[in-house]
């Protein structure tokens, strides 16, 4: 993985990454790895990717507050990457992976005087449903939530906020779409839907994406920005390609380059919010098993512009995305077709 944003380590460093195994989890391990640092991995299972590069794994639960304690023993610097994503779910699971698990992460760092502490969050905290068009970091919560995903996330950001008001650094981070060869969220979620995906809205809202090479390099660079500067510690920067898109054209190159249409059929917003109702009480009133193929909060970012000022990360990180769209979907192609 080649990269422009940072220079090598002068020493190496002890890390550790929640989440190593995960899409972007792996990622900032591979550029820790490659520039000297001293890597170990916490996450659920072992994988055999990271164990390639050398990485040591401790395989546990992100709730279990002693062991990611003992996990934070020794090192200088921690990703907490890991995270329960998606739009449906026991509440209950998410608070006790993206809240607790946070908690615990925050709770390691200072049993053991762990310095600094990068958090990766995400835009939807802040998605209360309308068009949100180059809104910067001040934009405030939403006074609702139509997910447990993002209402766990925000919870989780206030928490990583107050730690950097009791001594430990640290700097949120948020990515906005992350996509690219390996992914094991989005781009499949497209691909497996291909033959029955339906257009939700006019397809013209633009959205914000961050390539995954991008996405690890902002995280690299958020740590070794808050070494130098200190005053750094309790920022939150939204991260992505700095050039929105229309996201039903971005789920159609998608399709494309996965061998598949685009998308045909279409159904306004409403209709799909209202569907979205319709399925969320079936779904819970005769506790159905699986995610339903329409929520409130899927209609809302199907339909809606989300993207963000991204200048903060610019100026305070020297964040600037190596990678671009066109040369990032080169990439994804290559991978789709011969994996």
């Amino acid at each position: 993985m080649k990269n422009g944003n940072f220079m090598k380590a002068k020493a190496p460093s002890k890390v550790l990454v929640t989440g190593g195994g995960g899409f972007l989890g792996e990622a900032i391990v591979k550029l820790l790895v490659e520039r000297g640092d001293d890597v170990r991995s916490f996450s659920r299972n072992l994988y055999p990717e990271l164990a390639s590069m050398g990485v040591k794994q401790i395989q546990g639960d992100i709730s279990d507050k002693a062991a990611i304690e003992q996990a934070c023993e020794g090192v200088s610097l921690v990703f907490h990457v890991a995270a329960k994503p998606g739009v449906w779910g026991d509440y209950s699971d998410y608070y006790r992976t993206n809240v607790t698990g946070t908690q615990n992460v925050i709770a390691g760092c200072k049993k053991h005087n762990v310095p600094r502490l990068i958090y990766t969050s995400s835009p939807s905290v802040v998605f209360n449903g309308t068009d949100m068009e180059g809104v910067n970091e001040s934009v405030p919560y939403p006074a609702t939530y139509h997910a447990h995903y993002p209402r766990t996330k925000a919870i989780a950001e206030q928490d990583v906020v107050k730690s950097a008001t009791e001594g430990l650094m640290t700097i949120i981070l948020r990515p906005h779409l992350i996509w690219g060869p390996r992914d094991k969220h989005f781009v499949p979620r497209i691909v497996a839907r291909a033959k029955r995906l339906i257009k939700v809205g006019n397809g013209k809202n633009l959205v914000d994406t961050i390539y995954i090479d991008n996405a690890a390099d902002a995280h690299i660079l958020a740590a070794d920005k808050l070494e130098k500067n200190h005053k750094l510690s309790g920022n939150i920067y939204f991260i992505s390609q700095g050039d929105p898109v229309p996201l039903w054209d971005m789920i159609n190159d998608i399709l494309k380059a996965a061998g598949f249409a685009p998308v045909r059929r279409s159904m306004p917003r409403r209709m799909a919010w209202l569907i979205g109702v319709m399925f969320e009480f079936a779904y819970r009133t005769f506790n159905i098993s699986g995610e339903p193929q329409m929520t409130r909060f899927l209609a809302d970012e199907l339909a809606k512009a989300h993207w963000f000022d991204i200048n903060a990360a610019r100026k305070d990180l020297g964040y600037a995305p190596q990678v671009s769209i066109k040369e990032g979907f080169g990439r994804l192609e290559s991978w789709l077709q011969n994996r």
